[in-house]
């Protein structure tokens, strides 16, 4: 970098070296990196545009164009990304939390609250049994909700954070990304339980009411076509969903058999083109009267919900 003599100049010549690096969102990329090394955000910093560019953030801020300029993530090179409006560490052993599972994260708790207003779930209320009655459920209990392949913790950090009744628990193979969940659910201050384990196993004999679950859809021999930002760098594991893309999806449908009702609320998260055959993995089950599909903010078929009212 050449001796820039303001924050605005230093922002300016990252961009265009981004933007030559063939770097999407070069601009934001920048903004963040700055931001990042001078400890301000927002108002604060379009205020400090003006100022001398830092002598002390200097190395700390090329390293960072440097490795974004190679095609790492904005959000593993500052360690972080909002949320539902919380923030939330990343590392790469997490994939990076998108806008679009918001959605998901909106819808679940809509269509919870409709379900169970004050987040306790009674006698007659429970999860439905194969034939579609009501569960066995003794006693009044929190509504528990089972998030599949936590990663980061955004979906269920956010639920437990923005449902306090409830009971949230989040599953994940990954020890690592575990951790990584159990940090952001400390520092947003929430309680979750996280188990380790391979899809609902970890759940197995829980009594679940919500269901949700944003897993690796990207067809395999579609990978080594993705972004290099996603390809080379977010978790391999968090990504690939086998031949078509469904394997996931698949294998909870047959593990609904390890809880001792199918939940009365499931949201996934699906990938392009998916929206129609998960619905139909969902029908097909045969436990929920509504098959609901919500678009993401560009119009595209993004999640699937089955509910039972």
């Amino acid at each position: 970098m050449s001796e820039v003599k303001s924050i605005r100049e230093a922002f300016a010549e990252a961009s265009s070296f981004l933007s030559r690096s063939g770097c999407n969102e070069p601009q934001r990329s920048a903004q963040l990196l700055l931001e990042h090394v001078l400890g301000v955000s927002g108002a604060a910093y379009y205020m400090a545009l003006a100022d001398p560019f830092p002598a002390a953030v200097k190395e700390a801020f090329e390293a960072g164009v440097t490795r974004r300029g190679a095609g790492e993530p904005v959000q593993y090179i500052i360690g972080e990304q909002e949320f539902y409006g919380r923030p939330f560490e990343v590392t790469p052993d997490v994939l990076i939390p998108r806008p679009e599972t918001e959605l998901l994260v909106e819808a679940i708790l809509r269509y919870g609250a409709e379900l169970w207003p004050d987040g306790v779930v009674t006698p007659g209320e429970a999860a439905l049994d194969s034939a579609g009655g009501a569960g066995d459920v003794r006693a009044a209990r929190p509504l528990a909700a089972v998030d599949i392949g936590a990663g980061s913790g955004a979906i269920s950090v956010t639920l437990a954070a923005e449902a306090p009744a409830w009971r949230v628990c989040a599953g994940d193979i990954s020890p690592a990304a575990l951790a990584v969940a159990e940090r952001n659910a400390l520092r947003n201050g929430t309680a979750v339980d996280f188990r380790l384990g391979d899809l609902l196993e970890p759940f197995a004999g829980m009594e679940t009411d919500i269901l949700v679950s944003n897993p690796p859809y990207i067809p395999g021999e579609d990978i080594a076509g993705l972004q290099r930002e996603v390809r080379d760098h977010e978790p391999r594991t968090a990504l690939d969903g086998g031949a078509d893309g469904l394997d996931p999806y698949r294998r909870m449908m047959e593990q609904l058999t390890l809880l001792p009702a199918p939940p009365r609320l499931i949201g996934f998260e699906l990938g392009f083109g998916q929206a129609e055959q998960v619905a139909a993995l969902l029908a097909a089950a045969g436990h929920w009267t509504e098959i609901i599909t919500i678009n993401d903010l560009a119009g595209i078929p993004r999640h699937v919900l089955g509910i039972t009212r």
